[in-house]
């Protein structure tokens, strides 16, 4: 293991950390909710009596975005977010890293296989509460998710858009945020990326979005881009 040589809190994201290694690389990270234990084979970095957990922004599309410069991380403390797409945890674990204790991550999965590990993640991550559901259908889990301060969709349908805004209409706040990881080739593989993420973020618009931010997540994320907006 290569020896740490600074941490700081991220100049502009709140509860992410800079890694500073002796070889001079720069890695991100969160605080480890859970000492001693990893999600996804991730480095874990001691330092000042603190454990970090690199985050890894090949693994992780919000952790790309941040990489990409992305306006802002409006993910905090006690923050409560409805997570679409959970897989098997890797982006939903560091979530639970910054919201802290206080902080909920509902985490809707649709595919067993990999809810099993999401459950595994769960069973000692007490702020996760994973959900085996369909996101078309966010009327099915309505009594397990209450208002919600963030948004977070990483779905591979052909309606991205559309699935988001019937999951905001039932769980989002007025003044909630999304960030939604549009997947191109998920959606339509014969039209151009920019004409996907130009079609569903005129869905978002028509349907109560204001759009804060749009990052390309190329290199990291192929044909993918993060689109961050509030819901008014």
């Amino acid at each position: 293991m290569v020896e740490v040589v600074s941490v700081r809190e991220h100049s502009n994201y709140r509860r992410v950390y800079v890694v500073e290694l002796e070889d001079g690389s720069l890695r991100l990270a969160t605080k480890n909710l859970t000492p001693g234990r990893r999600v996804y084979g991730e480095w874990l970095f001691n330092y000042g009596n603190v454990e970090y957990r690199e985050w890894n922004h090949i693994r992780s599309k919000l952790a790309a975005s941040l990489y990409k410069g992305i306006r802002e991380l409006a993910i905090g403390v006690g923050s409560r977010v409805l997570y679409l797409g959970a897989g098997s945890g890797t982006t939903v674990s560091h979530v639970s890293d910054i919201v802290e204790h206080e902080g909920r991550i509902y985490a809707v999965e649709f595919a067993p296989r990999v809810m099993r590990e999401l459950v595994t993640v769960a069973d000692y991550r007490k702020n996760v509460v994973p959900i085996l559901a369909d996101a078309r259908f966010p009327e099915r889990y309505s009594l397990l998710v209450p208002q919600v301060d963030v948004l977070y969709a990483d779905i591979a349908q052909p309606e991205q858009a559309n699935i988001v805004v019937a999951n905001a209409r039932l769980f989002l706040k007025s003044g909630g945020y999304l960030y939604l990881a549009i997947k191109a080739r998920s959606i339509d593989v014969t039209k151009e990326p920019d004409e996907i993420y130009v079609r569903e973020i005129r869905t978002l618009e028509a349907n109560g979005f204001r759009i804060l931010d749009v990052v390309h997540l190329d290199p990291y994320d192929k044909d993918h881009a993060m689109v961050f907006a509030t819901y008014t």
